[in-house]
């Protein structure tokens, strides 16, 4: 379920990422046959010089009037879908299993107060096979370290004691998975700004070397795309960042939750007298 709720999640930003790209594209196709228009066009320009002198304050309320959706949507074309594309492919995969992993480990979070309870209400009864079928029945790793646990009850406290964490281990093991990944797109999704970076730069002193000519508005264009991308780059990085170390510090409280509660099961095991049976 949880496999096929994260492609799910992946197929959906994947479309709006799809939706974006093409939205940039119709945008700087438009763009360029506004430019490549007849210069006749241009002429009553002059006419209406003080209109166009209003034009930026209706720009600024225009821009006022943007939502955020509107704004990113523009700073995403701002900034060149090409290379904007190639950063939001961090920020999807890295997303998916981030919440991949937030959905499992809120699964694996359980009350270990209350399963103990459980385990001790069926333990002095003598019923070591109920307890036993109480953490099958709980999901998570803390009560599958609690069946170990028992099902290894003949071979003493430290025979419990080694079983426990061996298996601990293995729940580590399986509780950390897909961190590495995240990691990864962490440190993508900053690089791939710079790259875009170096790369609007490139575009910049092309500009200034064909033109023959050092005005802002020749290069303002490139280093626009420079800006922008580092920008985006180090938001994805952020994003994902926030998301890594909520997922590290709920895998920690689970461990904690772990070695408390087999320590929890080395007591009242003691208390019932399971070992000398």
């Amino acid at each position: 379920m949880r496999n096929l709720f994260v492609l799910l999640l992946i197929l959906g930003l994947a479309s709006f990422a799809t939706n974006n790209a093409v939205f940039a594209q119709d945008a700087t196709a438009t763009e360029s046959t506004e430019q490549a228009a007849p210069a006749e066009e241009a002429a009553p320009a002059e006419e209406a010089a003080p209109a166009e002198e209003a034009a930026p304050v209706v720009a600024e309320e225009t821009v006022a009037e943007i939502g955020g959706y509107q704004l990113l949507k523009k700073y995403f074309i701002d900034g060149d879908w090409r290379f904007m594309s190639i950063i939001l492919f961090p920020l999807i995969l890295g997303l998916a299993f981030c919440i991949e992993r937030v959905i499992t480990l809120n699964i694996a979070s359980v009350n270990t107060d209350k399963l103990l309870g459980r385990i001790n209400e069926k333990l002095k009864g003598g019923d070591v096979n109920g307890a036993m079928d109480v953490c099958k029945a709980t999901p998570g790793p803390t009560a599958s370290i609690l069946y170990e646990g028992l099902k290894n009850r003949d071979n003493g406290p430290e025979g419990v004691e080694k079983s426990i964490v061996a298996y601990g281990s293995v729940q580590m093991g399986l509780l950390e998975n897909g961190l590495i990944w995240i990691s990864l797109f962490i440190a993508l999704a900053p690089m791939l700004g710079f790259l875009g970076t170096v790369v609007g730069m490139v575009q910049a002193f092309d500009r200034i070397e064909e033109v023959g000519d050092l005005s802002p508005s020749v290069v303002a264009g490139g280093i626009k795309v420079a800006l922008l991308t580092t920008v985006f780059g180090l938001v994805v990085a952020i994003i994902l960042q926030i998301f890594y170390n909520y997922i590290v510090s709920k895998i920690d409280g689970i461990v904690n939750k772990m070695e408390d509660s087999s320590i929890g099961l080395l007591d009242i095991m003691t208390e019932n007298n399971i070992f000398k049976k």
